[in-house]
């Protein structure tokens, strides 16, 4: 999807995890080793775009990790609290443009990855917490964190 605005969008990621290991991507345009994700459309909140996402990137059906806190005024005026996310972050991807990434964590039924015609990842790989840093794989420190963070809070 093109970018929403001039100077910052909003996405979403998620680390998928499925029997101790966590699902990356190599992104077609970065070369480098990213959760799932993309950004936030104007029609949609953050958990649908997250799951949007998984679905279209890989053809996952998950269950996001965590709960929303429950209010009394739930459901009027079409109030409902959503999943926070994990994490949250602010990056550049150009000298003019950045993104805010609302961080989730899943959980899969199946490691089976159905790769989207219409999308494009160089490699999609279920990584364990050993190979998250070998160095041969050269993932950032940030997606090292965040997948070793979803792995221990899934997994426990």
């Amino acid at each position: 999807m093109a970018h929403l605005h001039d100077k910052i969008d909003f996405t979403t990621e998620v680390f998928i995890v499925f029997q101790g290991k966590v699902l990356l991507r190599k992104h077609d345009k970065y070369k480098i080793w990213l959760s799932v994700g993309g950004h936030i459309e104007l029609d949609e909140d953050p958990i649908q775009a997250a799951l949007r996402e998984v679905k279209e990137e890989v053809g996952l059906d998950v269950q996001l990790f965590g709960q929303p806190i429950s209010v009394s005024n739930e459901g009027e005026n079409g109030y409902h609290e959503l999943l926070p996310p994990m994490f949250m972050n602010r990056h550049h991807i150009s000298d003019t443009h950045d993104h805010i990434t609302l961080t989730y964590f899943a959980k899969a039924t199946t490691s089976t990855i159905r790769n989207q015609e219409d999308e494009h990842s160089d490699e999609l790989r279920w990584f364990t917490a050993e190979e998250l840093s070998d160095s041969k794989f050269g993932i950032r420190d940030s997606v090292q964190k965040y997948a070793l963070a979803a792995l221990q809070t899934i997994q426990g």
